[in-house]
């Protein structure tokens, strides 16, 4: 069946719109009256993170540390590659298995900390070979990315509404963010400008523009939505 108002599809056990919330009913299809499955006063309780699963993931990512350092160690009796693959493994430890360690682990405090954990790497990898692109183009590249990718998490996370508005300000940023990109690296590295940085830049905006002509055409959102809602 379908809503009367809207023109969503509906399943047949729907009682409101998810859509457009209006009451659904059909006359020819006939409702089972039944018990709900959670009474008031006893819906169930959430369940709580299990410290035994991070645990288990804890030595999950210590064994391919313990691999890689007894792998290096055997090429030639010394430690060499193996600080750049401790780092990384720590890397994504912070980023997929730290968060679980906390009964909320909040985008807005966590995504921070792992835009600084892989500043940190980067610079260590820099330090390691003698480099010296990383206060030239790592860290303003990471820095520049985290201060978008921050804002876009808390705006998301702090507002109820206007998210469409904040999508599409997050792909526009994102479109800005690419000629950076081409402008450190010709000013780090001595390449030359070859401007592919425009195509990545109009189809991110567009994009972003189409997210903000949503959020402000209602008509034009519901019409989307009708076309995407299965």
């Amino acid at each position: 069946m379908y809503c009367v108002k809207c023109g969503v599809k509906l399943s047949d056990t729907e009682e409101a719109c998810p859509l457009c919330k209006t009451a659904v009913y059909h006359p020819d299809i006939p409702r089972r009256v039944s018990e709900p499955t959670y009474p008031k006063g006893r819906t169930p309780k959430p369940k709580t993170k299990s410290k035994a699963f991070n645990g288990a993931l804890l030595i999950l990512f210590l064994i391919p540390l313990f691999v890689s350092f007894i792998s290096d160690f055997n090429t030639d009796g010394k430690i060499s590659w193996f600080g750049y693959a401790a780092g990384a493994i720590l890397l994504g430890y912070i980023v997929f298995a730290l968060p679980l360690w906390f009964k909320k682990s909040h985008p807005i405090i966590f995504t921070p900390v792992i835009f600084a954990s892989a500043a940190i790497y980067l610079w260590f990898v820099d330090f390691q070979v003698g480099g010296d692109w990383f206060y030239r183009f790592a860290l303003p590249v990471t820095a520049i990315l985290a201060l978008i990718v921050c804002a876009f998490v808390t705006l998301l996370s702090v507002l109820k509404k206007g998210r469409l508005y904040v999508w599409g300000g997050f792909l526009i940023a994102l479109g800005g963010y690419v000629p950076i990109i081409e402008l450190l690296i010709c000013n780090a590295f001595g390449k030359a400008y070859l401007g592919w940085s425009f195509y990545p830049l109009c189809s991110l905006v567009l994009l972003g523009g189409m997210f903000i002509f949503l959020a402000i055409n209602k008509s034009a959102r519901e019409a989307m939505e009708r076309k995407l809602f299965f």
